[in-house]
């Protein structure tokens, strides 16, 4: 009995508001109080209303809502609900931050985060199933192609939950600028496919003046092989080099290449010889665009590590070698400039596919979405693993639903202008989808196994470390507020479902690379949740932010080659023109890099999320102590930035963004 307080916050989107009445009830541990029709939404409001309620509640354990549709069914927006009176020790936040459609009846449990163990009456129990059950109806396992892991369920945006589609200024954005640049597209466009392209500085015409200060370096140095080297280190594709522990095996050294040899060896013993192989390549068939066949390459790049941290390439082999076939070319630094210059372009070719492909594609979208359905189908929103990970889960299945239905889908951009579509670029997922290990989504145990942990000028490495070991921190200060040890961990029902969903199923049985079935110590639980925050926010910052920078000048990043790779080493320029994409080709590329490479304006950075997913100050301060430690790290980047040469941003926590959402 007594007088309670309540207080409704409707979201800030436009359309977030309704229309329709609103009923609610007051659950508490010994009753339960039905408010009546109390509420009628209004955008971006909160609404406050008083009320006496004849019954002992006790401690309140959830708000019921229920919308009623009068003639017209407008959705609501709720983002909140508090309420302050007899049980609630001060105000009970009820956090919701999602739509009500129809007339069903949403139950918001207090927002006190609890494990199943931390139910001793087992008061929540039953809605703790309920939501699961109802969840699983929605949160479907999909498929896209076989040996790929899994996407949810559904081809269109209208397969998705409500809850996982763009809010209006999301949804304005980026259809209102997706219009634009296809125009733009169209208008320029049309004059392309009667030009030709006669030299190198004809790039120019679609290269996108004054973007960035860096795409702008890129284009005047792009030919250096202290660029080349760099990028690989720091580039938009900063997962492919390691250090050699033997020569490859690949590398063939015909007679006269003694001096060569020697050379390898040599910096292989210093520690200072790295590789990066694109055998992942090998046998891909390419694309056919406009019925002209277009061409694929796998190279392998052996680059030494100068004591000034520079990463200088010393031969390249265009393509493995195969039974019965002569032994590749080798390209040399000392070869005629054309020549050395077109072995370094089709490198660049290759690694823009196995960036785009498995680097951003798979290791970023595709993992971010395992991680997204298998947390929404096995952890009930009062689960604390679910309340950390919940925001960065915005707009990744809308994002993802779009790129398979326009990138990588029959007659998407792959098909169109991309040397692997129609069929290449599905092969290439499937074989990098076997190579996933747990390990290489782990910065302190990639980088190790990679033999970049100790190279300094690998700023992606040192920002990886310095970033992976602050969300460690912040999971590990949350978590210890809810599991007191191991056993509490082992005990969880819920929180083994979820491993289990993520490795079993979402990855299609991923153990055998690592990826744990079960969680079996406190240590364990923070590493998985360490690297699932990881992969939503940085890792996929690190391959989408450079796309702009690396790939605005298109012969530094070219999206097919058109003449198969060089059988001599007698090259023109024209040979280099005639094998780079046409300018129609080029122009598409450059489109769709600057409309997804753009500063996002609708953009929420790491640990800056507005939502309130835990109740109690705790958890709170670990959130602020999170915030604390990543403006340091910005702020240092900052400072380090004004001393380099090369500014690198993409792991800048006020730049890496909270979700996948681009």
């Amino acid at each position: 009995m007594g007088k309670y307080t309540i207080r409704v916050a409707t979201g800030d989107s436009i359309l977030a508001g309704s229309c329709n009445p609103v009923q609610l009830w007051l659950v508490g541990e010994h009753g339960e109080a039905d408010l009546g029709k109390q509420l009628r939404p209004v955008w971006g409001k909160e609404t406050e209303f008083e009320i006496e309620v004849p019954l002992h509640l006790g401690r309140l354990l959830l708000v019921k809502l229920r919308k009623h549709s009068v003639l017209l069914n407008v959705d609501w927006f709720c983002k909140w609900i508090r309420v302050q009176g007899p049980g609630t020790r001060g105000e009970a936040l009820f956090p919701c931050y999602g739509w009500m459609q129809d007339d069903g009846i949403l139950c918001l449990p207090e927002g006190t985060a609890r494990t199943a163990s931390d139910d001793p009456q087992k008061l929540l129990k039953r809605h703790r199933e309920q939501e699961l059950e109802e969840r699983r109806k929605v949160y479907r396992w999909g498929s896209w192609k076989d040996g790929l892991i899994l996407p949810i369920a559904g081809s269109s945006l209208g397969d998705l939950p409500r809850n996982e589609r763009f809010l209006q200024d999301k949804d304005f954005d980026f259809t209102f600028n997706l219009a634009k640049v296809l125009k733009d597209l169209a208008i320029k466009g049309s004059l392309d496919f009667i030009k030709t392209v006669k030299r190198l500085s004809d790039f120019n015409q679609v290269f996108p003046c004054g973007k960035t200060a860096l795409s702008e370096r890129v284009r005047v140095s792009w030919k250096d092989d202290t660029l080349f080297g760099y990028q690989f280190l720091n580039g938009a594709n900063p997962m492919l080099l390691r250090r050699s522990k033997r020569l490859p095996a690949r590398l063939v050294l015909p007679p006269g290449m003694e001096d060569l040899k020697i050379q390898l060896e040599k910096e292989l013993q210093a520690g200072s010889l790295f590789e990066a192989d694109f055998s992942l390549l090998d046998g891909v068939k390419p694309n056919t665009i406009i019925c002209k066949q277009q061409y694929v390459a796998a190279p392998l790049v052996m680059l030494k590590l100068e004591p000034d941290g520079q990463l200088l390439p010393i031969v390249i082999q265009l393509q493995p070698p195969h039974y019965g076939c002569p032994h590749p070319l080798l390209f040399l630094p000392s070869d005629p400039p054309m020549t050395w210059l077109l072995a370094k372009i089709w490198v660049r070719s290759s690694d823009f596919q196995l960036h785009q492909l498995q680097s951003h594609l798979l290791r970023g979208h595709m993992m971010a979405e395992v991680i997204s359905v298998a947390t929404m189908r096995s952890l009930p929103s009062l689960h604390p693993v679910y309340k950390l990970l919940i925001p960065h889960f915005r707009y990744t299945m809308e994002i993802n639903i779009l790129a398979r239905r326009n990138l990588v889908s029959e007659w998407g951009i792959f098909d169109l202008v991309v040397s692997t579509g129609r069929g290449g670029h599905v092969d290439v997922l499937q074989r990098a989808t076997a190579c996933l290990t747990y390990r290489s989504f782990c910065p302190p145990d990639d980088l190790a196994d990679r033999g970049l942990l100790d190279v300094k000028s690998s700023l992606y490495g040192q920002d990886a470390l310095r970033l992976w070991t602050i969300i460690n921190r912040y999971v590990k200060s949350m978590m210890a507020l809810f599991y007191k040890g191991d056993e509490a961990v082992k005990d969880d029902p819920e929180l083994q479902a979820w491993c289990r969903e993520i490795t079993e199923t979402g990855l299609q049985g991923a153990q055998d690379r690592g990826f744990p079935i079960s969680l079996e110590s406190w240590d364990q639980l923070c590493h998985f949740v360490t690297m699932c925050i990881f992969t939503c926010t940085a890792q996929h910052a690190s391959a989408h932010l450079g796309q702009l920078d690396w790939y605005s000048w298109i012969p530094n990043g070219p999206c097919t080659m058109r003449k198969p790779p060089p059988m001599s080493k007698n090259v023109t320029e024209r040979d280099i023109v005639d094998s780079l994409p046409t300018l129609q080709q080029a122009r598409v590329q450059k489109t769709f890099t600057k409309f997804l490479g753009r500063q996002q304006p609708v953009m929420v950075a790491l640990g800056q999320h507005k939502e309130e997913y835990f109740s109690g100050p705790e958890p709170q301060a670990v959130l602020k102590q999170f915030q604390v430690e990543l403006a340091a790290m910005d702020k240092e980047i900052e400072i380090r930035n004004k001393r380099l040469d090369l500014p690198y941003e993409y792991l800048r926590p006020s730049m890496v963004e909270n979700s996948v959402t681009i």
